[in-house]
Formats: C-alpha cells, structure tokens, sequence
C-alpha cells in the first residue's frame, strides 16, 4: 500500500522526518490515550485480590480472559468497573501504574498523559486522596525511573450528572492534586459533550488543560460540540469525524489532535476490523492523528502492539509511522522543551523542523 501521508502538505511547524528510523528501534512517541484502570492485566488483578482478600467471581486467569470478547462499549465497562473492586490502597494504584509504565517504557514511549477516573473509586468508597496519591507517587519519579514524562489527566465519567464532576473537580482543586488536566469518558451515546459545559469552564479557569471522549460511539456533532462548547484543545478518539466533510476540513485547518485507538475500536466493535478501521483515510485526508492504546489490558495491546498490527495490516510505511510518532509529541501537553528532546530523538540526534 502507498504511503498514505504522500501528497498531503504540512504546514511549516510541523516536522518532516527524512530518515527517522533505523531498522529495529522503536519509535519514541507520547501516549496521550490511556486509563490507567484499563492497564489491570488479569495476573495483577489476582495478585492484588489476593494481597486485599477479595473473592472474584472467576475461577481463574483463563476464566478471566474469555470475558474480554466484548460485544461494545457498555459490555467493557461493566468488565472494567467490576475488576476495579481489587484497588484499594495507595500501594495498589501505585503498582498498577508502576507496571503500565515499565511496559511502555519497552514500547518506546517516551511521554504518557494519563487518564484516571476518581468518581469510578469514590463510589465504591475508595478516598480521592488513596487513588491520587498512589498514581502520583510513581509519576512523581517516571523520567528518572522509566526515561518517561507524564502528566495525570481527571476523567470525567459521562454517564453521571455534571453536579458530581464539579463536586470532585472541586476536591481535586482543594487539595491541590497534582493533575495537569481533564477529561470525559466512559458511556459516550447519550451523554453529549454539552452536559459538561460549567465542568470544563470551571477546569479552564484553574488553568487546566481540556481534551474530551467525543466521537468513538458517539456522532461526529459530539466532535463539534467538544469544540465549541467545551473548548477543549484535543479529541479522544474522534473517528467518526470522518461521517462530516466539513468538520473534517476543520480539524485539518486548524490542526486539531486526534488521539486514536485502533485495537480498541476493534475490540469495542467501533470498526469490524482493522482492515476497515479509516486511520489511513484520516491520514490521508492530513488530519492530526496519534496511535494510542486506550485500555491496553483489555484491547490485546500496547502502543508498539497497536502500531505492529497497522504495520501488517495497513504497510504503513517509515514516513507513516515518523508523522504519527511526531503528531503525539506535538499534541501533547508537554512542556515544549521536553517536546523538542523528544523530537530530536524521533530524527535520530537531528531537531526536526
């Protein structure tokens, strides 16, 4: 298959890799689309069961493994929430992130943004305090310890009312957790964008910055609608932009990021297929676009899995896969300091321009 970025210009401040890649080394990119409760393998669910005592309701590892054929986005979350019971102290969020991010690290990440869900724990009695200081904990030391910057991002849960949102932005706020932004997941259809509005001003007046679930299972007016009213300056997913000509050039003009998560949309039956997934006609079309994994424990892979499949599938080519290492670079919310280290080391040593 041709490349399919060829023939599609970019604007000046974007970079241009002429030979960015030498043969068997990973690609350094920012993972900008990830729930740290969606990277629980099932080994460390039992483990941490067994660590709080907690009975699950399988019988054993391979009993777990037959529930991740999912049938859409509501039958994974009732898996996700259930199996969130086994996270209980700081030292369980601890290691469950630790883990996420030794598995990165060999994946060639080199930046992650990392979305939690504190209403998901409050609500089975879990303290704002327990899960935020057991994630930050290990993010505190990640460049030291994995050679990875992160960021923590608040999601929101959708499905909620918005007057629970602004409840615990406000605690967060309170007691001042080190998160550098929010977001809005889980049950997309139904719950537009705009039932968030006073949510995401309130988080734009604390200074944070705004991305948002729009898009996935939801219609692309969700996409508008996270732009307009929400005024957030990245999109989750975002691959039903493709259904909107008009939002599409839009996107494309003004150089908004999508974070997109193939195996994901496979697994949640967003897309039949891989072969069917519009990534490459997203490229082709000059849209934004990065490679995430979503909830890698759950969707059969990591990012390095997720771009070996597109590799297969789709022969994305070394300047395909330099432009979507380089979009998650330039649409994360990293200093851009760490994004010109991260770009010279993308080049080979070489700052790209």
């Amino acid at each position: 298959m041709e490349n399919f970025a060829a023939g599609t210009a970019a604007p000046e401040t974007e970079p241009v890799a002429i030979e960015p890649e030498v043969p068997g080394r990973l690609l350094p990119v920012a993972e900008l689309h990830l729930h740290i409760e969606g990277t629980l393998q099932p080994e460390l669910i039992f483990a941490l069961a067994e660590r709080n005592g907690i009975v699950l309701p399988y019988s054993g590892l391979d009993e777990l493994r037959e529930k991740y054929e999912f049938t859409d986005l509501q039958s994974f979350l009732d898996l996700y929430y259930a199996n969130m019971a086994v996270l209980q102290t700081e030292e369980d969020f601890a290691d469950m992130t630790y883990a996420y991010l030794e598995r990165a690290a060999a994946a060639g990440v080199r930046h992650a943004e990392i979305m939690m869900d504190p209403q998901a724990h409050l609500s089975r009695g879990i303290p704002l305090k327990t899960c935020v200081n057991g994630v930050a904990s290990v993010l505190a030391t990640s460049e030291e310890d994995f050679g990875i910057s992160t960021l923590l991002i608040a999601a929101f849960l959708r499905d909620l009312p918005e007057e629970s949102a602004l409840e615990v932005l406000g605690e967060l706020l309170a007691m001042n957790a080190p998160i550098g932004a929010i977001g809005l997941d889980s049950a997309e259809v139904g719950n537009p964008p705009s039932k968030f509005e006073r949510l995401y001003d309130k988080a734009r007046e604390a200074g944070l910055r705004l991305t948002a679930h729009a898009g996935e299972e939801g219609p692309a007016s969700y996409i508008i609608e996270a732009l307009d009213i929400l005024g957030v300056e990245r999109i989750d997913h975002g691959i039903r932009c493709m259904d909107d000509p008009d939002l599409v050039e839009r996107l494309v003009d003004a150089r908004i990021p999508l974070t997109v998560c193939p195996l994901s949309n496979v697994r949640l039956r967003a897309v039949d297929t891989l072969a069917d997934h519009p990534l490459p006609a997203m490229l082709a079309a000059g849209l934004n676009v990065s490679v995430n994994s979503d909830d890698p424990a759950y969707f059969g892979g990591y990012v390095d899995d997720n771009f070996a499949q597109l590799e297969t599938v789709f022969e994305l080519s070394d300047f395909d896969k330099a432009r979507l290492a380089a979009n998650s670079i330039h649409s994360s919310f990293a200093s851009e300091e760490r994004k010109a280290e991260l770009l010279e080391e993308l080049n080979g040593g070489e700052v790209m321009h």
